[in-house]
């Protein structure tokens, strides 16, 4: 399993963010954004979908970060395999993506992700808007 975790800032976390992130660089680039804006914060790394549902099957999760190009799927999928998932529906999900594409829009709102965000927008008020959102993500039948 690829999966890495660490406490953002320290101290005792309360919310937990799965970053599902295959790229090296661009888990770097939103552990540093996380360390820089969130107080007490738990970051899980998982590098394919399979460790993303390993994760998920033994932790609590708060918000996902999730790409749509990785090793073993798309995370347009993956974001409609969650929404057909009552435990997993209403977990808040922003896809950052190098190549967002009208086809990839399409299946993330049906999939009630709240943003689709090009990996060079993406920042720390994406993250706040996660956190923020209600959990009303709608379940696709």
């Amino acid at each position: 399993m690829q999966l890495q975790s660490a406490a953002v800032n320290s101290g005792k976390a309360t919310k937990t963010c799965l970053v599902v992130e295959d790229n090296v660089f661009d888990q770097e680039r939103i552990k540093r954004i996380m360390d820089k804006s969130f107080q007490g914060v738990f970051v899980a790394m998982a590098s394919t979908i399979e460790a993303a549902r390993q994760h998920m099957e033994r932790y609590q999760t708060s918000i996902i970060l999730l790409d749509n190009n990785l090793p073993d799927g798309t995370g347009a999928n993956f974001a409609i395999e969650l929404a057909e998932n009552p435990e997993f529906a209403k977990i808040p999900i922003v896809m950052v993506s190098d190549w967002p594409t009208p086809f990839m829009f399409d299946k993330a709102q049906s999939a009630g992700v709240i943003h689709v965000v090009n990996k060079s927008d993406f920042g720390a008020r994406y993250i706040h808007a996660a956190f923020d959102h209600k959990a009303d993500r709608k379940r696709v039948s």
